[in-house]
């Protein structure tokens, strides 16, 4: 059933429900981290200074690591071979800060072993950018070329690569996530219960992308219900 003006559109509870989950999982991230930002690592590295040695102890020694501006914009760039780390981790000792510095450290590792999603995930990129893009502009058209169902049909299909790559995020995160508590530990950088305390940061900043992938899907499905059938019964 297609809502032309969206006014009685009764899909939208999708999209509501799946901002909710977002807003949750961010609120939840960001409590967390604040919480134990305050909480400093027995062994007084700043997150910088952990990633450095993380990538020495995996015998990764052509990574760079360098400070990028904001909170929570840490990221591994595997074409630069850069490791980025926010304001509120390069410099700070605390157990967040380690522990996120790890969870970078961790896709660096994943870089350097091959690890298959990752590489699906870095292939997906540009075909992503791409197609997310065009599928507005596909379904745009096909609604007012009177509902035309080629060209709903392509733009459902691109939006469908945005979830494709959501869920391949998945199991590199939690990948990162679980080498990061294993070179803690084994590294003597972190204690038994700090690396409990970080497991439960990486645990909220997992559940953001969980709920981005839900909330994907939930969009594409309302898209799918909207525009994927055969009639156009308004």
């Amino acid at each position: 059933m297609y809502y032309p003006y969206g006014l009685f559109d009764p899909t939208y509870i999708l999209i509501i429900i799946g901002a909710v989950i977002t807003m949750i999982a961010s609120s939840k991230m960001n409590s967390t981290f604040r919480r134990y930002s305050r909480v400093r690592c027995h062994c007084g590295l700043t997150g910088s200074q952990a990633a450095e040695r993380i990538l020495q102890h995996a015998g990764i020694y052509d990574v760079s690591v360098e400070r990028v501006r904001g909170e929570l914009t840490d990221h591994y760039d595997p074409r630069s071979k850069t490791l980025r780390l926010s304001d509120s981790t390069y410099g700070s000792d605390s157990i967040a800060a380690i522990g996120v510095a790890a969870h970078e450290c961790g896709h660096a590792v994943q870089h350097q072993k091959g690890y298959v999603p990752l590489t699906i995930r870095g292939a997906l990129v540009p075909i992503v950018n791409i197609g997310s893009n065009l599928s507005w502009v596909f379904i745009i058209a096909g609604i007012f070329l009177s509902m035309n169902q080629t060209l709903l049909h392509i733009g459902i299909a691109l939006f469908s690569l945005a979830v494709i790559f959501q869920l391949v995020t998945l199991p590199v995160e939690f990948n990162a996530s679980a080498r990061a508590l294993r070179i803690l530990g084994s590294t003597g950088i972190m204690y038994g219960e700090e690396v409990d305390q970080t497991k439960k940061v990486l645990k909220a900043a997992a559940l953001t992308y969980v709920a981005g992938a839900a909330a994907a899907l939930l969009s594409l499905l309302r898209l799918i219900i909207l525009f994927g059938g055969n009639d156009r019964d308004r």
